[in-house]
């Protein structure tokens, strides 16, 4: 593709290659569906409406996207047994993982809250039955990489890729092979996959460090860091999906998901055991 618009957004650097340029209103639009996101989602700004939730409980409406946000995390939330959680926001903040990124643990790990009780996730949007720190990380990042690919094919762009820092989907003809980076030397890759119209995503624990054993992958259940995963890649239909995914696989196994979802996926252990699922549109490096 001849064109790219490269810019910061919820934190990371973003990417969009299209093989028509963008006119100015176009990227300006992207921005704006990012500001939007962030303004509703991120726990780490003072005024958005997941941080106003944290204070106060309540309601926070929410744009028609966000009921298939709720919708995918309460899936998840149940596959797993709980192990995916948007009340992990609060023990991640206890962890270190807070809006003033202090990554000076706080309180012992310790389970999320649970859902059925506190938490109601409608079609119109979040209800708190308490103050409640939410984190919509599991798939989050995906349903933004989305909603701008859904904007650029809309404007017309029959053929684009979003990449938000290896978190990515792709419209149009062809394909692309996209390198697996190593989560122990981001300097080389453990294989590579072909990315024809999707989603590829990818998770590694070692992406957020703070401190020995601490980082971002909590196992909503115990409130502890996981240590036996520590990457994961999966490609679906669309980001969010294939996010959430990413995020599932730390703490569920692939055959818990097979059920409710279609996808591939690598898994990398902390032993260094690769696992796949066959046939894998790519190849894994002995």
């Amino acid at each position: 593709m001849g064109y790219s618009f490269s810019f910061e957004a919820i934190g990371t650097a973003w990417r969009v290659d299209s093989a028509a340029p963008l006119l100015a209103a176009q990227k300006a639009g992207l921005l704006r569906i990012a500001d939007d996101y962030d303004a509703l989602y991120s726990r780490f700004r003072a005024d958005s409406g997941i941080t106003e939730l944290a204070a106060s409980g309540g309601s926070l409406s929410l744009p028609g996207h966000g009921a298939r946000l709720g919708r995918l995390l309460r899936t998840l939330h149940d596959v797993t047994g709980g192990g995916v959680s948007p009340l992990v926001g609060e023990r991640l903040a206890d962890q270190g993982y807070d809006a003033g990124y202090s990554f000076v643990p706080t309180a012992a790990p310790a389970p999320a809250r649970a859902w059925d009780g506190l938490l109601e996730w409608t079609e119109d949007g979040v209800s708190l039955a308490a103050p409640a720190l939410l984190d919509v990380g599991a798939a989050g990042k995906g349903q933004l990489v989305d909603l701008m690919l859904e904007y650029l094919l809309a404007a017309g762009h029959g053929q684009a890729v979003v990449d938000a820092s290896g978190d990515m989907r792709r419209t149009g003809s062809g394909s692309i092979t996209v390198a697996l980076e190593h989560p122990y030397d981001p300097s080389s890759a453990i294989g590579t996959v072909v990315l024809t119209e999707g989603a590829l995503c990818a998770s590694a624990s070692n992406r957020r460090v703070w401190g020995d054993g601490l980082h971002h992958v909590l196992d909503a259940r115990t409130g502890h860091c996981v240590d036996t995963v520590v990457a994961t890649w999966v490609l679906a239909a669309d980001a969010m999906t294939a996010d959430g995914l990413c995020t599932a696989l730390f703490v569920t196994d692939p055959a818990d998901l097979a059920g409710s979802f279609d996808f591939d996926f690598v898994l990398m252990y902390s032993d260094g055991r690769a696992r796949y699922s066959a046939p894998l549109a790519g190849a894994l490096f002995s």
